[in-house]
């Protein structure tokens, strides 16, 4: 399989202010068993040992099940637990920093928020993926940038990578997305608010896929 492949379907994000340290690796694996195709770490707030065991625990889950783990922002982490890559901001020189840590194989994501500028130089730079958004209110990141699905198309047009769509996004708007050209959605809130749920919704999200 190209790498670039694996970068589909539901793309779900960890987040440490819905999701405890107990809960952690159930809500992982509940997503993984709805059929999540993606799962990034992110957790800004740990202790770079927590960041480590809480890291090294979600490989170990991805890889039985097969599915594409990426960290966030942090490429010697990746390295650490063997990640398939790491996503990165779109600052000048972030994916080659990455790329020189992780190597050719690695899969790396860059985000481009509401800027086609953004991922053509993405992609020239040697991006696996794009991330574009948030094209919804978030409540992850209120004050993230706004973008359109105007934007999305144009940008499905002009680049061959995937494209990962974030910001907002939930099962009733999500669809308009898919259709507009993403490759993958990105959802932290809609899934992991409610704990008791979240294998039944990864697997609403998932089916979405399915009917485009």
């Amino acid at each position: 399989m190209r790498k670039n492949n694996q970068i589909q379907g539901l793309y779900a994000i960890t987040d440490p202010a819905l999701i405890n340290d107990n809960n952690l690796i159930d809500a992982v694996s509940q997503t993984i068993e709805g059929g999540a195709r993606v799962i990034q770490y992110r957790n800004k707030q740990a202790s770079p040992e927590r960041q480590l065991k809480q890291a090294q625990a979600i490989a170990q889950i991805c890889r039985q099940h097969e599915v594409c783990f990426i960290i966030n922002d942090d490429p010697q982490l990746a390295r650490k637990v063997n990640a398939d890559g790491v996503h990165v901001g779109k600052d000048d020189g972030r994916i080659a920093d990455a790329r020189s840590v992780l190597g050719n194989e690695a899969i790396i994501g860059v985000s481009c928020y509401n800027r086609l500028d953004n991922a053509l130089q993405a992609q020239a730079d040697g991006a696996d993926y794009i991330a574009l958004g948030r094209f919804f209110p978030s409540r992850t990141k209120p004050e993230a940038v706004q973008a359109t699905l105007e934007l999305l198309t144009e940008v499905r047009q002009a680049i061959d990578l995937p494209i990962v769509t974030i910001g907002g996004i939930k099962r009733d708007n999500a669809g308009q997305l898919i259709k507009h050209g993403a490759d993958a959605i990105a959802v932290i809130y809609d899934l992991f608010h409610n704990t008791q749920n979240i294998k039944q919704t990864a697997q609403e999200f998932q089916k979405l896929f399915e009917h485009q």
